[in-house]
Formats: C-alpha cells, sequence, structure tokens
C-alpha cells in the first residue's frame, strides 16, 4: 500500500492549524472571570498602576507590595492603557508569552535539529496541559517561563554545532535578554536557574569551551541595562525594598516555610504527569533519549542541555520550601524539545501505546466524571459542581475519542497521528477551562457585583473583614480597607499601618458611628465573622450572601 503523504509536508495544513491555534488562543484569553488569587491581584495591581501614574512602587490595594518585579504589572497595565480594562486584557501578557514559546521552541527545533522536529515541538507545546493552562491564567509563571524561554533558545541556538560567529553573538545576546526579562518577571532565578543549569552541563560534558562562547562581557551589559534602572529607582523610593525582596521573598522562600506553601518531595510528580497530557506515553522515553546523548568531539549536546534544564529545574523545586504546582512550567518547552526529537525516532508499537493511553485516561474520565457533582454538599455550590459535569464529560470524550483516533493513524500515517492527539489535547483542554466558568465566578464573588455596585458612591468606603477578595477590587474598580486580616500584605502595612483597622472592635466602632451618622460603608465579612456580628447587634443589612461571603450594608433601609 502507498504510503499516505504526511500533514508535514503541507504549507496549507501547517498554516490552517497555526492560524485556528492562534484564533482559539486568544479567544480563550476572555472566556473567563478573572478567579482568585493570582488572576485578580496582578490584575488589579497593573489597574492600580494605570489609575495612580505611579509605574515604580507595586501597590496592591493602594498598599506598597514588593513580592515580585514590575514586568508583569507592566505589560498588563500597558494592555489595559491600550484596550482597557477586561478579561483578556489581562491575561494578554501571559497569552502572548505561551505562544512566544511555542514559536520560539519550534523555531529552534527546526534550526537545532530539523523541521520535523520543529513542527512537532509546536504541537507538543502548544497542546500539553499545564502549557495551554497557564498561558490563559493571569499570574507570573508563564511570563517568567516564556523569558526563560527565549533564555533556553537563545542559548541553544548559539552554540549548535557550525553556528557561524553571528548566529552565536546573537544568540547568546538574546539568551541574555531573555534572562534579564525573566529575572524582571520573577526575580534572581531568571538568572540562577539558567546558570546552575549551564554550570552542571558544563561538569557533566566537560564541555569547558563553551564557556568562551557566552560572550559575557555583551551579556552582562545587557543584562543590567535591562533590570539595574527599575531595582535603583523603587530602592530609592523604597529603602525597605532590598532587604524585603531579595531576603525574604527569594531567600527566604526557597530554604523555609515562610508562604506556608509547602509539600512533599514528591508534590510535583503528579503535577508534571497532568501538566504534560497528553504526550505522557512518550516522556520516560524522551528523558531517556537526552541521557543516551554521546559527545561528538567538542560538539554541543542538545539534548543532554535539555535534559540537564528539565532535571535541575524539577529538583530544585521540589527540594524548596515553597512550592505551587505552577513553579515547574520553565521545564515544558525543554520537555516538548525533547518529546519532538523522540517522534523521529520511535517505534510505532511505543506511539501506539503512547495515544492509547491518552484515550485510556479519557475513558477513565468518562467513567469517573460522574463524581464532580458530588464534591460538594454545600446546597448553593451543588448546582454549580453540576453544571460543570457535562464539560467533563466532554473532555473525558474527547480524549478518549482522540487517542483512540490517534491511534488509529499510527500505522497508517504517523504525522496525521501526531497532530490528531495533540488537536485532541487541544480541544479537551478548552472544554475543561470553559465549563469552571460559572464555579469561577462564584469563587470571585461576580455573581455580587451589581447588588454592591448599586450601593456605592465616591464616598462610600469597602471593608473587607477577615478576608480580601482579590478580584472583587478590580471589578469594582475601588481597593478596599482590610480589617483583622492583613493576608500577604502584611509588610506593607507594617510601613503603612495607617492604610488598615488590625482589631475587629475597632472597626465595629467605626461602623456603629458611620452607621448613626449616616455615611454609608460596605463590608465584605467571612461567614462566621458575620454571624458573630449578628450575636452582638452590629447594624448590617444584607446585600448579597453566598457560602463563602457575606456583603453588608451599615445603612439599614435602602
Amino acid at each position: 500500500m502507498k504510503p499516505s503523504r504526511s500533514p508535514y509536508d503541507s504549507p496549507a495544513t501547517l498554516w490552517l492549524i497555526a492560524i485556528v491555534f492562534t484564533l482559539l488562543w486568544l479567544y480563550m484569553l476572555g472566556a473567563r472571570t478573572l478567579v482568585p488569587t493570582d488572576e485578580g491581584r496582578y490584575a488589579e495591581m497593573a489597574r492600580e498602576m494605570v489609575a495612580t501614574g505611579d509605574w515604580i512602587t507595586l501597590r496592591l490595594n493602594g498598599i506598597k507590595y514588593f513580592e515580585k518585579p514590575p514586568l508583569q504589572n507592566w505589560m498588563n497595565a500597558i494592555s489595559f492603557e491600550l484596550f482597557g480594562l477586561g478579561e483578556w486584557q489581562a491575561r494578554l501578557w501571559t497569552g502572548l508569552c505561551g505562544l512566544l514559546g511555542v514559536a520560539g521552541t519550534a523555531y529552534t527545533g527546526a534550526k537545532v535539529f530539523n523541521r520535523r522536529v520543529g513542527i512537532s515541538t509546536a504541537l507538543v507545546l502548544g497542546s500539553s496541559f499545564l502549557w495551554f493552562g497557564l498561558g490563559h491564567i493571569n499570574t507570573l509563571d508563564m511570563g517568567l517561563s516564556g523569558m526563560m524561554t527565549l533564555s533556553l533558545c537563545g542559548l541553544l541556538l548559539a552554540q549548535k554545532t557550525n553556528a557561524s560567529a553571528s548566529e552565536q553573538r546573537y544568540g547568546m545576546l538574546l539568551c541574555w535578554v531573555g534572562m534579564a526579562l525573566a529575572s524582571m518577571s520573577k526575580g534572581p532565578i531568571g538568572l540562577v536557574l539558567p546558570g546552575a543549569v549551564l554550570v552542571i552541563y558544563t561538569l557533566v560534558t566537560r564541555d569547558w569551551a563553551l564557556w568562551t562562547r557566552l560572550h559575557l562581557g555583551k551579556g552582562l551589559i545587557v543584562f543590567f541595562l535591562i533590570t539595574a534602572p527599575w531595582f535603583i529607582l523603587v530602592w530609592q523610593k523604597n529603602p525597605e525594598h532590598p532587604y524585603f525582596f531579595f531576603i525574604h521573598e527569594n531567600f527566604q522562600r526557597f530554604t523555609s516555610k515562610v508562604h506556608h506553601r509547602e509539600g512533599a518531595w514528591y508534590y510535583f510528580i503528579p503535577i508534571l504527569i497532568l501538566g504534560i497530557m497528553p504526550w505522557l506515553g512518550l516522556l520516560l522515553q524522551s528523558l531517556w533519549s537526552g541521557l543516551r546523548e554521546k559527545t561528538i568531539g567538542e560538539n554541543f549536546q542538545p539534548k543532554k542541555m535539555l535534559l540537564i534544564w528539565s532535571v535541575f529545574i524539577f529538583v530544585f523545586f521540589s527540594i524548596s520550601g515553597s512550592k505551587l504546582p505552577s513553579y515547574i512550567l520553565p521545564i515544558f518547552p525543554a520537555l516538548a524539545l525533547l518529546v519532538a526529537v523522540q517522534l523521529e525516532r520511535t517505534s510505532i508499537l511505543s506511539l501506539r501505546i503512547a495515544t492509547g493511553l491518552f484515550g485510556l485516561i479519557g475513558l477513565a474520565g468518562l467513567i469517573f466524571a460522574g463524581k464532580v457533582g458530588g464534591l460538594t454538599n454545600d446546597a448553593y455550590e451543588i448546582p454549580l459542581y453540576q453544571a460543570y459535569k457535562p464539560w467533563v464529560y466532554a473532555t473525558a470524550a474527547v480524549a478518549f475519542a482522540g487517542g483512540i483516533l490517534a491511534s488509529y493513524f499510527v500505522g497508517r500515517n504517523k504525522d496525521a497521528a501526531v497532530i490528531t492527539l495533540a488537536t485532541a489535547g487541544f480541544f479537551a483542554w478548552q472544554a475543561l477551562f470553559l465549563g469552571h466558568e460559572p464555579l469561577g465566578r462564584y469563587g470571585a464573588g461576580l455573581q455580587h457585583i451589581a447588588e454592591i455596585q448599586a450601593e456605592l458612591t465616591p464616598a462610600t468606603q469597602i471593608f473587607a473583614v477577615g478576608r480580601y477578595e482579590q478580584s472583587l477590587p478590580f471589578y469594582l474598580q475601588r481597593t478596599v480597607t482590610l480589617v483583622e486580616h492583613p493576608d500577604e500584605m502584611a509588610f506593607g502595612l507594617g510601613i503603612q499601618p495607617e492604610l488598615w483597622i488590625p482589631k475587629r472592635e475597632d472597626f465595629v466602632k467605626k461602623w456603629r458611628e458611620d452607621s448613626l451618622s449616616g455615611k454609608a460603608d460596605v463590608a465584605i465579612l467571612r461567614t462566621d465573622i458575620y454571624q458573630a456580628f449578628v450575636k452582638q447587634g452590629v447594624p448590617m443589612r444584607v446585600i448579597a450572601e453566598d457560602p463563602k461571603r457575606v456583603i453588608v450594608s451599615n445603612i439599614l433601609t435602602k
């Protein structure tokens, strides 16, 4: 039987895939509510940056907030300035960073390996669950990962065998720019992680000559030209910034449990397994292939570099005292390149097992999706989970059908099987995200926006008692006064204690006084605090409530 033509050889097919993928990727940026905590936080910080005109001192809820550098807030603020406030505008930077990662690794795969590897890399990374997911969430880790991908790609392009002098120079400058922008995204790890990978690579391969090809002088100048100005300016305006940022937020975050985000040593293993879907069946083979790469003379070993990048960053965050699922995102471009290389040499049997595995996972999802409705016993939440259930079924069905169809194609057209598996993963993740919207609105409290806005005048003060709402301030376009619970703003409130009310009894006193004088206040309360206030006879009129919060006014008649 004559083999069918590979879709990899059809420019029209590849352009169609790229255009549809890009349009859907961008559409999904505005398809959901900004949910707590990160999405609301970074949208609100950028909104306040635009409102105040202060692009040096970062603030959250009007309070100095020095946990991270400003790049993401700058990009979000520029997006708001250009396109107005909204969900897709708040996610535009992370979405573009995700696309940059896909395009950058595809280009690098084509240049360092071959054209087919470049195409496969784009398919693998663009359809990987964690990369897709965090490309549509307004959080720092995709910005960091996008910039670290620039540094990885620049390094690979500069050091590839037979690179010309100009390719080496510009590739390394791209690497240095990537490290600088990564540092402006999330701090020193933007330089520390790639630097450590480079040291380990040279120790493993004994390629000491690599250090003569890094353009260290020019690179350091570029790095500090990008990073130093803001750090100097923010230090001049806020002398307390360097200690908090470099010691508390970076050194102590890694070496201690100060942020209460600790996890077991295996914390990231299930996240990696889920995050690399639908390519899990090829992961171990791809890593093993990188390990077995042999030295040919003094040639650069790209797969060895990709393996070290992936393993070191994974281990680095596994031993850290602070863990969040998104921390290992920077390894996914490297993994995508390794998987793409492995696809070129994997056997029909291995690929059929990999595609069949995704189909089996989809089948398991179909079996257990019905349990989604039973994840809560709260009468208010049950309909929200029930509404999510059809979308979970759809996700599982797409994964099952895609895995089976890809498995069918394996023996007939291997490239068609790869495209089918990538397409199934990409559409499955979209269904999973779209269906979450009712739960997202509930988590953000967005269903109460109209009731709250009906109570507000320019003079109305909003209090957050015992909790801080990360998304509501952005949608209300108002900051709130914290009561009793400083949340993550404790450091800033230590500098500006006048911006909050530490004791609940002081808040109650002010609330009563304002009620008697006719000055309208609104408070967002934890449910247990609301019950305590009822027992105390605190004057309140309930505006809206749900199991997470009760929103009240101190004006008893509307």
